[in-house]
């Protein structure tokens, strides 16, 4: 599943061809995709204006002139693609239809933007924009780690008392908004913290240390284009890159990148997820 950079980069490359641009027309050419579309949804998009986009967690919200907002989770497959206009100094063509573009955006400006999603986990809605952070699937949700309010005292007090493992815990997304596997196995590598130690049982030094890492570790991501394992793919469908500069992430009994370590990489499972990491140097 895309993660919190997977999903910002896909907003930054939505965002030049998308906002303050009108929709100019709508095709929702299914009637769900892991749940219902929202009543008369293209109807509702047509001849709106994008004031703004942005992310909250791993969903894109589209701020329209009606006063509603398109919420976006690209799901395990998802894509959303621009054609129709230049992405630097190329022209992306649109392609032809696939029998996975189930909803396709036409902007004024010619852009076209195509939502494809293979196995179908995603989703869209519609709500009042300035109720949408009350949305079901938003309202619970942590702080964002690269905001003001995720801190190390912040998240000293989170996870204050907490037994969980520390792995468990940064996957919580009422803990911390966007993170996912991927992301906690690097931050966890880089701090040096084992990913089995229980949360609450961590010396607050090594928290206050771990809240940099995290945000270094999405914003190199972010800037290399996400990670591509699988299906994500830049909204100009390209790949990104951070895969390339994993150093423990399906690393598994290859030997551990840390200066003067010599541990190798382990893989073990917790709470039904893969996690790596390096027994000899993250304690």
């Amino acid at each position: 599943m895309p993660e919190l950079p997977e999903v910002e980069t896909v907003r930054r490359g939505l965002e030049p061809v998308m906002a303050g641009q009108v929709i100019a027309d709508a095709e929702v050419r299914r009637p769900d995709l892991r749940w219902p579309f929202p009543p008369n949804m293209a109807k509702r998009l047509q001849g709106q204006i994008v004031r703004g986009l942005r992310r909250r967690s791993k969903y894109i919200l589209a701020d329209l002139s009606s006063g509603e907002t398109l919420i976006i989770h690209l799901g395990m497959s998802g894509r959303m693609l621009v054609s129709g206009q230049m992405r630097g100094e190329f022209f992306r063509n649109h392609d032809a239809k696939s029998a996975h573009d189930h909803v396709v955006i036409h902007m004024g400006n010619g852009a076209r933007i195509t939502f494809n999603d293979a196995r179908r986990f995603g989703a869209m809605d519609l709500v009042p924009t300035d109720t949408a952070e009350d949305h079901w699937l938003l309202s619970k949700l942590g702080p964002e780690p690269l905001g003001n309010s995720f801190n190390a005292a912040y998240l000293e007090n989170a996870l204050n008392g907490r037994r969980t493992p520390i792995k468990s815990a940064l996957l919580d997304q009422r803990v911390v908004a966007g993170l996912g596997n991927i992301y906690v196995c690097e931050a966890l590598h880089r701090a040096g913290i084992n990913p089995k130690r229980h949360a609450g049982r961590i010396a607050s030094p090594r928290l206050g240390a771990l809240v940099p890492v995290i945000r270094d570790v999405l914003a190199e991501a972010i800037e290399a284009g996400g990670s591509s394992l699988r299906d994500h793919r830049q909204a100009d469908g390209e790949l990104g890159y951070f895969q390339h500069r994993f150093l423990v992430y399906d690393q598994a009994n290859k030997p551990c990148q840390t200066l003067g370590c010599g541990g190798t990489v382990r893989r073990i499972v917790q709470s039904g997820r893969s996690t790596f990491y390096c027994p000899t140097c993250q304690r």
